[in-house]
């Protein structure tokens, strides 16, 4: 929208309270369904037990979103979008409970009348009842928080379409004259939805004669519609079934005789009117639920932890440059950065930790993980137009477990499903901002390209896209910058154009996919390869060499212990897996001495995880390079640090605890290579993301949270309000090769 000076209008998803100030700050207007989620019976306890806390808060959060919207001054149009059931019958129940939930009943019919005909451009003719506006009109019995609001007439261009006929106002006593034995009755209660019952006769004669209906105090059916009447009256073992019209006052109708109903008495004005103004009478009372935490779900929080000024004193720190590791250190962070390391240091006003026993190093970065996306693949052969950046989800728990071991950085990679895939994202594990804040600032570009089966789709034999074959994935590679190149050139060729020539002669047509792969022959977008197999790794290699650039990173690479010095010479790096083997075919010659054969050989190696539950455990898979490759615990953990950060040019800010960079740092409370490290306190950019104590004290609480609203749910239920049985199912975890929306084309397979 801002590249194109556009202003979108749109479609709201029910959920726009959780990011209120992002969605002001778009100034659209939003076209906002009033469909909420329903509550969750408590029929099987194992299902709810697998239910997010996130979704049982928005079940309690959802019904406000209509007037948090409001209060915050966005412009909300009303939708019935996305409502279940026949004639969208859960429309007016649900906007009287978002006006119980605050919306204001002038907000309400605005987002009914006068804000969508703004939207369409029609306010001239649509949303107002005034002179030369369209005959549209709705005709209620009330106004529109009222339960016992009916939908009488809907005009469009000045035609009725009658929905239910108004009501004659039957309340007071009545005479039913029927053959030769009248009796009396009383209608109450509200004029849409009246009672009645027999009562004893009221007659000006004898008054011994009064009472002696035998069936005084008997209730009768009543309904009406418009100006029909219908009564059923109680006569022993059966009914008698009187049917007729008002007219002139009373009402005429035939049941194997004539009868005829007349008014003796008006109902009295205060009882009349007491059912219909009840709703006046009793005071409004607005719910207010409590302020969402960001994002919702355990461990949310009311607001973003500060940058703090700290002093870790008397740390080990494992520095990952050439120190290496320092005993008895202070390291000292202020405004985001490592300001101060060495021994007895001084910081007014800093706060202490003490760190006497445990260990600082730098944090984790993972240079593969799809962890924070809600989609990693294109379907397009070459999807070098698409980012990742553009599907980053802040709300992924797994972000909040990552911090939790360790990790500080990661790289979302495009998934593998075609040879050229979408461009990375590098992001800090900044729990709880919005998507763009994810993002690191200024961060070198990068994208993923894919060999190998998942490429060619080996999963599923019934495939028919091009390429198919390993020979087709170089062959389209190739052609792919062969175009970049051409396409390059006409664009050369025209800025070299003088203005004049420039006016007559049209530039060349703008190509997204183009522009990606343009900036990957001028070096100014790094790739990285998913792959496995040394004849596919040497093809990418040779390709990359004819049109003068090279190729950042291999990942997975398990073969790359077969070329080593081939990728030293072309100056590639490798990011493996620690000890991943013979998972599938084309990896059955992987060995865990990949990443100490690779750095022998000069290669700039890294362990990745591709995996939001590896991902949690890194500093471990870093330690297995001890055992497969005889490398120092030093040398092991730049694997996982600076080496990584070298990989996406991202070392002269990260990787390393050194005074100036990023103070990404995480204090642990064994020696980090551990099976018995944990990590006490993550930091980025200053800030403490996770800090252990404090997460095992929310624990309780959140339990707690959640059968609150578990019992607010079944209690909602018991009283009438829409429920339905928990859904089975798990967090989506992406793979590689994940294709969600097309996998009719790829068979619903994935693998790494």
């Amino acid at each position: 929208a801002n590249e194109f000076d556009l202003q979108y209008v749109f479609l709201g998803s029910g959920d726009e309270y959780q990011r209120l100030d992002a969605v002001k700050a778009t100034g659209a207007a939003i076209v906002l369904p009033i469909s909420f989620p329903k509550a969750l019976q408590g029929d099987d306890p194992s299902l709810l037990r697998m239910t997010p806390l996130a979704e049982l808060q928005h079940w309690e959060q959802a019904p406000y979103n209509p007037a948090r919207l409001q209060a915050a001054g966005v412009q909300i149009a009303l939708t019935a979008a996305g409502l279940e059931g026949e004639k969208y019958k859960g429309f007016w129940p649900n906007l009287r409970t978002a006006m119980e939930k605050g919306l204001s009943a002038d907000a309400a019919l605005a987002a009914l009348t006068t804000t969508p005909a703004a939207l369409l451009g029609q306010s001239s003719q649509l949303g107002r009842i005034g002179a030369g506006q369209r005959a549209n009109l709705l005709v209620t019995s009330a106004e529109l928080d009222d339960p016992a609001l009916v939908v009488h007439d809907t005009w469009v261009l000045g035609r009725r379409h009658s929905v239910a006929p108004i009501n004659v106002d039957l309340r007071g006593r009545w005479t039913i004259d029927i053959g030769s034995d009248p009796f009396d009755i009383e209608i109450s209660g509200s004029r849409d939805k009246p009672s009645a019952k027999r009562v004893a006769a009221a007659s000006e004669g004898d008054a011994d004669e009064q009472g002696k209906d035998s069936g005084a105090g008997d209730k009768l059916t009543l309904s009406i519609n418009g100006d029909r009447v219908v009564l059923r009256i109680p006569q022993g073992d059966r009914q008698l079934r009187l049917s007729g019209l008002w007219r002139d006052g009373g009402i005429d109708g035939y049941q194997q005789q004539p009868w005829r109903a007349r008014r003796s008495s008006a109902a009295d004005e205060s009882e009349a009117t007491a059912d219909d103004d009840a709703a006046e009478d009793t005071p409004e009372v607005k719910q207010v639920a409590a302020q969402p935490t960001h994002p919702l779900g355990a461990y949310g929080r009311q607001s973003r932890p500060a940058a703090e000024h700290l002093l870790f004193r008397n740390a080990t720190v494992w520095t990952g440059e050439s120190e290496g590791i320092l005993e008895q250190t202070d390291v000292r962070v202020r405004n985001g950065r490592i300001a101060e390391i060495g021994r007895d240091l001084t910081a007014s006003g800093a706060r202490e930790i003490d760190a006497t026993g445990r260990h600082l190093t730098a944090g984790i970065i993972d240079e593969h993980s799809h962890i924070a996306a809600s989609s990693i693949n294109d379907i397009a052969t070459n999807s070098s137009m698409v980012r990742i950046g553009d599907a980053l989800d802040p709300t992924d728990i797994s972000i909040f477990r990552n911090l939790a071991g360790g990790v500080t950085t990661v790289q979302v990679l495009h998934g593998s499903a075609n040879p050229i895939g979408g461009q990375s994202a590098l992001i800090k594990l900044r729990w709880g901002v919005q998507p763009r804040d994810l993002l690191i600032d200024g961060a070198p570009k990068f994208i993923k390209f894919a060999l190998g089966e998942n490429v060619k789709a080996a999963s599923n034999p019934a495939s028919i896209r091009y390429p198919g074959t390993r020979m087709g994935v170089a062959q389209f590679i190739d052609d792919a910058f062969a175009q970049a190149r051409q396409y390059e050139q006409q664009w050369s060729a025209w800025r070299r154009l003088s203005a004049r020539e420039q006016a007559r002669q049209p530039a060349p047509r703008r190509d997204l996919v183009s522009d990606a792969m343009v900036e990957i022959l001028n070096g100014e977008r790094f790739i990285s390869a998913h792959s496995y197999v040394q004849s596919e790794i040497l093809m990418l290699m040779q390709v990359a060499e004819r049109y003068g650039f090279r190729v950042n990173t291999f990942t997975h690479i398990l073969e790359g212990y077969k070329l080593a010095d081939r990728m030293a010479q072309h100056g590639a790096g490798g990011s493996s897996f620690a000890d991943w083997w013979a998972y599938k075919m084309e990896v059955v010659n992987a060995i865990p001495y990949n990443n100490a054969l690779m750095e022998q050989a000069g290669v700039v190696s890294a362990v990745n995880s591709d995996s939001d539950e590896m991902s949690r455990r890194l500093n471990q898979e870093a330690a297995k390079t001890i055992k497969y490759g005889g490398l120092t615990p030093e040398h092991a953990w730049r694997l996982v640090t600076l080496h990584p950060a070298k990989l996406l040019h991202l070392d002269d800010r990260m990787g390393s605890v050194k005074v100036g960079k990023d103070a990404d740092l995480v204090l642990w409370s064994a020696e980090p290579l551990s099976i018995q490290a944990k990590a006490d306190y993550t930091l980025v950019d200053g800030r403490i993301e996770f800090d252990r104590l404090a997460a095992e004290a929310e624990a309780p609480r959140i339990e707690a949270e959640r059968q609150r609203l578990l019992d607010a749910m079944s209690q909602a239920a018991g009283q009438g309000a829409p429920s339905m049985s928990p859904k089975p199912g798990m967090p989506r975890r992406f793979h590689c090769d994940d294709l969600t929306g097309f996998e009719y084309l790829l068979g619903g397979q994935h693998a790494h």
